[in-house]
């Protein structure tokens, strides 16, 4: 068969994982494959068009690209998987009745290495020099907020080993496991790292509470510019200072641990969210204790838009003074510790002074930021 790989036009900062490993599937079976991003030109007739879509409110460029290939291809099958077909399979289905859906994971194609070599054909990623792997599947906690119970299920699938996962010419990876220190292998797959001298990029971020002593150092002898953890809610506080001052022990740079830091939440279930005083509270936790922040709004798992939802518990004014201290003091939207910056949040007496664009008076006593 001829396979049309089509990724759309939406913002993304790593190619479509699923469609390369789609590539190598159909491969396997002999199908020729052709992959493109957005409205493109297509040297093949497919037969089948697999369409990957990324985020629910991303849904625009999806819905052009199906009917876009939909006009062009009329005799092929569209088939359309991902984070979006899977939580809103109706939004597709009601407006594209023939589409084929797929939820969730594609089990068979699962298994298979990624094909890296089609990304060469697409100028967004044809540098592209890193291998992106999961170890795991799934996750051992059940938050709310986050799309992986709904897709993925609990913890799953561990791999004993990274390097299997691995392009054998890459020396940089990127780890997507929404949870890498549950799994049993991690420590063992961080000395795989440490020994092969592998850049490791643990993009979703690890989980502060699995902190010990052993991961802090060999996560500090990893080559990793920045290690990503998440405080999301205040209680958090003792697993999150510990997990930083390991990390600071080993001889990792503080500055470069970098919290994702969830605001906005409403939980529609039990009625109860974050406030602009968690928030704060928070903030100044982090910057005494001198890591960086990188403030994550919340954004419903069913939303349409990016920026329309506003929690009962929050303003849209408030939000908006979020977006932009994160646009002014920020670097690439993250809050570093440095000195004048961490003062001005840790002296603050309410979220609207610290959201200010304006700096801190001079007589304002000066604390010490590891």
């Amino acid at each position: 068969m001829r396979i049309l790989l089509v990724e759309p036009d939406y913002y993304s900062m790593y190619p479509p994982l699923g469609l390369m490993k789609l590539a190598s599937f159909h491969r396997s079976y002999g199908d020729d494959i052709e992959y493109v991003r957005g409205i493109s030109q297509v040297k093949i007739e497919p037969s089948i068009i697999n369409i990957t879509s990324l985020f629910t409110y991303s849904w625009k460029q999806v819905h052009q690209s199906i009917e876009y290939y939909h006009n062009k291809f009329p005799g092929a099958e569209i088939r359309v998987g991902g984070i979006y077909a899977t939580l809103l399979p109706m939004n597709i289905k009601k407006q594209y009745p023939f589409v084929k859906l797929h939820l969730g994971l594609h089990p068979k194609a699962e298994s298979y290495l990624p094909a890296y070599d089609i990304l060469k054909r697409v100028d967004k990623w044809k540098d592209w020099d890193r291998s992106i792997v999961f170890t795991s599947r799934g996750c051992i906690r059940k938050c709310q907020f986050c799309v992986v119970p709904k897709v993925e299920g609990g913890m799953r699938d561990e791999k004993p080993s990274i390097l299997d996962l691995m392009h054998p010419n890459h020396k940089k990876v990127t780890i997507w496991d929404n949870n890498f220190l549950a799994s049993p292998y991690a420590k063992s797959m961080l000395r795989e790292l440490i020994d092969h001298g592998i850049e490791a990029d643990f993009n979703q971020g690890l989980d502060a509470r699995l902190m010990d002593e052993e991961t802090a150092g060999l996560l500090a002898d990893v080559k990793s510019k920045s290690i990503h953890m998440a405080y999301d809610w205040p209680w958090e506080g003792p697993y999150i200072k510990k997990a930083i001052d390991l990390l600071g022990d080993a001889g990792y740079k503080k500055k470069n641990l970098i919290f994702y830091m969830l605001y906005n939440f409403w939980d529609r279930d039990h009625k109860k969210g974050d406030t602009p005083d968690d928030f704060l509270l928070r903030l100044k936790n982090l910057m005494r204790w001198g890591a960086s922040v990188y403030p994550m709004r919340f954004i419903p798992l069913d939303s349409l838009t990016r920026t329309g939802y506003v929690s009962p518990l929050w303003t849209a004014e408030k939000l908006e003074m979020i977006a932009d201290a994160r646009r002014v003091l920020g670097f690439a939207g993250t809050w570093v510790p440095y000195r004048a910056l961490a003062d001005k949040f840790i002296f603050s007496e309410t979220f609207e002074q610290a959201m200010e664009l304006r700096p801190m008076k001079k007589d304002v006593p000066v604390p010490l930021v590891s």
